[in-house]
C-alpha cells in the first residue's frame, strides 16, 4: 500500500496533505525517510514527526458549525486550529476549508480518501452559503453573482443567488477558489459583512448551535455515499 494511502486510512491526513508532509520529511517508514509513492508492508513501523502511526478502526464522519476565528488546519502550533477546538478522542482533519472569518459547516473524518471524493470540482458538488453584505442587494448585483464574475485571473462558474433581505442572500457554488464570495462581492463593490455555511451536498446545518459538533446520521451518510458513488473502506 501506498504510503499516503496508509496515513489517509490510518485518520491521520488526507491523500494530499500526506504527500506534503512526506516532501516535508515527516514521515518515516520503519527509521528511513519515506518518498513520494513509497510501500508500506504489513509490520513495517511508520511514524510521523517521530510518533508511531497505528490505524483507528473507527470512521468517523462529523458536521462542525465552526465559530468566526477558528482556523480549518490541522497544525496544532496555529492558534485557534479547528482540531484542538473541536478535541475529538480520533484523530480526524477538515474535508476542505471555510475561512476563518467565516463560520457555519464544516465536515471533519478520519476518512481519507473520502476529501478528495467531495472535493473533486469536476464533479460539480454543492455548497450553499447565507451571505450579508454592507450595501443593499440590486437586480444587476444578483444578476452578475449568477452569470460568473472575474477573479483570480478567471470567470467564476454560473452559480444561484436568492435574495432573502435587503442585504442577505443564498449562494449555492459548485467551485471552490479561494476566498471565492468574498473576492466576487468585492469586484462587484461590496463588503462581505457575515458569510455562513449552510449546507455541503445533503449535508445540512440545521439548527446545530455555533461551536457544536455532531456525527453525520446513518441515512446521511448512505445519501452521501450514494452520491459520490464512494464504499468506505472499513
Amino acid at each position: 500500500m501506498r504510503i499516503n494511502k496508509f496515513l489517509s486510512e490510518a485518520g491521520i491526513v488526507s491523500r494530499r496533505g500526506a504527500d506534503k508532509w512526506i516532501t516535508d520529511g515527516r514521515v518515516k517508514i520503519n527509521g528511513q525517510p519515506a518518498e513520494l509513492g513509497s510501500k508500506v508492508e504489513s509490520g513495517d513501523q511508520v511514524e510521523v514527526d517521530g510518533k508511531q502511526v497505528q490505524k483507528e478502526e473507527q470512521l468517523v464522519y462529523i458536521a462542525l458549525n465552526k465559530p468566526v476565528g477558528i482556523t480549518s488546519t490541522t497544525e496544532r502550533h496555529i492558534e485557534g486550529n479547528v482540531v484542538d477546538f473541536i478535541n475529538h478522542p480520533l484523530r480526524i482533519f477538515h474535508i476542505g476549508r471555510l475561512d476563518k472569518d467565516s463560520d457555519g459547516l464544516l465536515l471533519m473524518t478520519n476518512d481519507g480518501d473520502i476529501v478528495n471524493e467531495i472535493l473533486r470540482e469536476e464533479h460539480n458538488h454543492e455548497k450553499e452559503y447565507i451571505v450579508t453584505v454592507d450595501s443593499p442587494l440590486t437586480s444587476s448585483f444578483i444578476s452578475k453573482m449568477e452569470n460568473g464574475v472575474k477573479i483570480l485571473d478567471t470567470v467564476t462558474k454560473p452559480c444561484t443567488v436568492t435574495k432573502l433581505g435587503p442585504r442577505t442572500f443564498s449562494l449555492v457554488l459548485t467551485q471552490g477558489l479561494n476566498r471565492q464570495i468574498r473576492r466576487m462581492c468585492a469586484a462587484l463593490g461590496y463588503h462581505v459583512r457575515r458569510l455562513q455555511r449552510v449546507r455541503i451536498l445533503n449535508i445540512e446545518l440545521g439548527n446545530l448551535p455555533i461551536g457544536e459538533w455532531r456525527e453525520l446520521t446513518d441515512s446521511e451518510q448512505k445519501e452521501l455515499f450514494h452520491t459520490l458513488d464512494y464504499q468506505p473502506k472499513r
